[in-house]
Order: structure tokens, then C-alpha cells, then sequence
């Protein structure tokens, strides 16, 4: 499996791009392998994120592990902040 990062290069608020850029570190320094999907590229990338989600007002970014959802930043700081962000990847 693959994890796959939703995440938006445009727009957006200074939170959200601090957030995507915490997710990227993490994994980059854990060397964690990951494919990042600009949703800002397509809007079918964002309909897909949401659909995947199962929320219709999700917002970037979102992660997934193959066809598994993992979960929102909320959801990586709260794993990171109990010692467990490579499981919540699950690696």
C-alpha cells in the first residue's frame, strides 16, 4: 500500500499550508514513502478526496493508505502528540 496525501497548492489559508507542510516533514524525516495529489490541479481530485472521506465539506489535507482512510491533520496531531504518527500512517 501507498499512502496518498490530499493537499492544495493554491489558495487556502496560512494554517492549512503550515499543516500540509507538518504532514510532508513527518514523512519525509520518517522516510516514509508518499504520493502527494494537488487537488487545486483538478476539481475531480477534490470530489474524490470528499467522496473518499465520506465528508462533502473536507478540506485539505486528508490521508489515506491505499484504499484505507487514515484521517485529517487533526487526527496526524493528535497520533504525533501520543507517539504514535508512523502507526497512524500505518506503517
Amino acid at each position: 500500500m501507498s499512502v496518498k496525501i490530499y493537499f492544495s497548492s493554491v489558495g487556502g489559508s496560512r494554517e492549512l499550508k503550515e499543516q500540509q507542510s507538518k504532514i510532508f516533514q513527518f514523512l519525509d524525516a520518517k522516510k516514509i514513502k508518499y504520493q502527494p495529489v494537488d487537488i487545486s490541479q483538478d476539481a475531480g481530485l477534490k470530489d474524490e478526496m470528499r467522496q473518499k472521506t465520506g465528508n462533502p465539506s473536507a478540506l485539505p489535507p486528508q490521508v489515506f493508505n491505499g484504499n484505507k482512510y487514515c484521517g485529517d491533520y487533526q487526527a496526524f496531531f493528535d497520533a504525533v502528540e501520543d507517539g504514535k504518527g508512523e502507526k497512524f500512517f500505518q506503517q
